[in-house]
């Protein structure tokens, strides 16, 4: 069983902390809707936190696995995509999770994709406010 396979039981057990555990110390989360990365465990780790309690109903409904390329220009490393399904007040979500592994096994590089803009939408709202509602980020 590798990081993402682990990351995913962890995941579908509700264990966060599980889950977190298999991200590197500079671990890097793209999100949907922000330019720029998240870095660092302790910025993603609460993230995952706010993560937990906006989605309802979150699963995984499929999985795939091979090689890609890390970053602009990186080195082609193990790769893995998994398909989810959630619901964000109420509104049906549909993502995968991009997740790319280093040569210790561990997570890197993670990112997450969703469809449709309306769901992207609502999954943003929904993720700012719970990152302002724990003083992560500030309220604009």
């Amino acid at each position: 069983m590798n990081a993402a396979d682990r990351f995913r039981a962890a995941i579908e057990a509700g264990d966060f902390d599980a889950a977190v555990r298999e991200f590197t110390d500079d671990i890097v989360f793209h999100s949907p809707v922000k330019f720029t990365p998240f870095t660092g465990i302790g910025t993603v780790s609460a993230l995952f936190r706010v993560l937990g309690r906006t989605f309802e109903e979150f699963r995984y409904v499929g999985a795939l696995a091979g090689r890609g390329q890390q970053g602009d220009g990186g080195p082609e490393v193990e790769t893995h995509m998994l398909h989810f399904r959630t619901l964000v007040n109420g509104k049906k979500i549909e993502g995968i999770d991009l997740i790319q592994l280093d040569d210790d096994d561990r997570i890197t590089t993670f990112t997450v994709m969703i469809r449709p803009m309306s769901a992207l939408a609502t999954v943003s709202e929904a993720i700012y406010a719970g990152l302002v509602a724990d003083g992560v980020v500030t309220a604009s």
